[in-house]
């Protein structure tokens, strides 16, 4: 709720007294009207385009607000693991305002209508993106415990739509346990189902034709297949360094669904490619040349895949670039970074600097597909989850 500031003087007539009183009154109401409400708690808006009321140097200077203003095609949605907020982007000049969506956001989903879907550490946001204005939260039906933050803390990770929208899926994090993946009706905005998967769930992908669900499970070294229609369960095991206990760097991490097959791309350490066959849960292995610790996945509409180098370590952060046929290329980055998304005409890849481990900073690196070059851009806070709003 956005606060009215008051301004004090030593004397006042009573009749202005009381019309300042009823205009507050009228601020304040409205400003809970734009919070928004739904199955869950309500979720308020922060608008960051209004000039600061102190004037300062550096202070921008005074917009519409938020709701005021549509958000445009082409702006960036990040969820800030760090805080409880998602952030628009403006990708030329950095953030133009926010969202209260729930503690330590992770993954986002974006739908055909403009919502936006935010698992977090206590339930699945729902966001207008067009209003920047929250719907409202929806409970997952499965316990994790305290809310918490950080790494390891428990609700939801990776999310994904079925290709008509009417579903969501959602993979919760179980601290201590096996993850599961909430099937979500979008239309009631209820948790319709449940379905155990691996551990630590850090992404959910969808097939093309939204019959089957993959929850990647990292800390279990598999991907969960989940058929939609009877919610059947396959574990087929991703492990091209074989299983090596919850100790092990060697893990999934996040994955894509390759159009052309249907086959799932899960990137180990810059070194392997392991090719998923869904059907008959066989792995094939492609070299790989980045030599990182790799993390966030995903396509360029023509087929090219982006991989990012999360910089473990003293290793240097990169951005692997890897056509369809095979030829790679990487981009060197400064700093962890954690997940990538690419614009609509795939000429642009936008890295998060979150990072699920230490060393994160609240940032993105623009990076120019076609010439490497690259740019630094603010972004909320500890931005992990990222879409590009089309």
């Amino acid at each position: 709720m956005r606060r009215a500031h008051r301004t004090r003087r030593a004397h006042h007539r009573a009749g202005t007294r009381r019309l300042a009183l009823v205009l507050a009154g009228a601020a304040v109401a409205a400003g809970c009207a734009a919070g928004g409400s739904g199955s869950g708690g309500g979720l308020g808006v922060r608008d960051r385009t209004t000039a600061p009321t102190a004037p300062t140097a550096a202070a921008a200077p005074a917009t519409e607000t938020a709701a005021a203003v549509p958000t445009a095609h082409g702006t960036l949605l990040v969820a800030d693991f760090g805080g409880s907020t998602v952030t628009f982007v403006d990708p030329a000049r950095g953030p133009v305002g926010s969202v209260e969506v729930g503690t330590a956001p992770y993954g986002l989903a974006l739908g055909a209508d403009g919502r936006a879907w935010v698992a977090t550490a206590e339930g699945v946001a729902v966001v207008d993106t067009a209003t920047r204005t929250g719907l409202g939260r929806i409970p997952y039906r499965t316990g994790t415990g305290p809310v918490t933050t950080g790494e390891y803390r428990g609700g939801g990770m990776g999310i994904a739509l079925a290709p008509d929208g009417r579903r969501l899926y959602v993979g919760v994090n179980v601290p201590g346990g096996a993850g599961v993946l909430e099937v979500v009706d979008t239309a009631t905005r209820t948790v319709t189902a449940t379905v155990p998967v691996g551990r630590r769930p850090f992404d959910v992908d969808v097939a093309a034709d939204g019959r089957e669900v993959y929850a990647t499970g990292h800390d279990s070294y598999d991907v969960t297949a989940v058929r939609a229609d009877t919610l059947a369960a396959r574990r087929l095991v991703v492990a091209p360094y074989g299983e090596r206990g919850p100790g092990s760097w060697l893990k999934p991490h996040y994955a894509v669904v390759r159009p052309s097959d249907g086959r799932l791309l899960l990137p180990f350490e810059g070194e392997k490619l392991a090719v998923l066959d869904p059907a008959t849960g066989r792995v094939s292995v492609e070299p790989m040349t980045a030599d990182i610790h790799q993390h966030g996945a995903a396509l360029a509409p023509d087929g090219t895949l982006l991989v990012v180098g999360a910089a473990e370590g003293r290793d240097a952060a990169s951005l692997t670039v890897r056509s369809p046929g095979g030829a790679e290329r990487t981009v060197p980055l400064e700093g962890p970074h954690e997940d990538v998304a690419v614009s609509g005409d795939g000429r642009t890849a936008y890295v998060t600097g979150g990072f699920t481990r230490e060393g994160h900073w609240d940032g993105i690196t623009v990076v120019d597909l076609r010439s490497g070059t690259t740019r630094r851009l603010p972004a909320g806070e500890r931005p992990l989850g990222i879409v590009v709003l089309q």
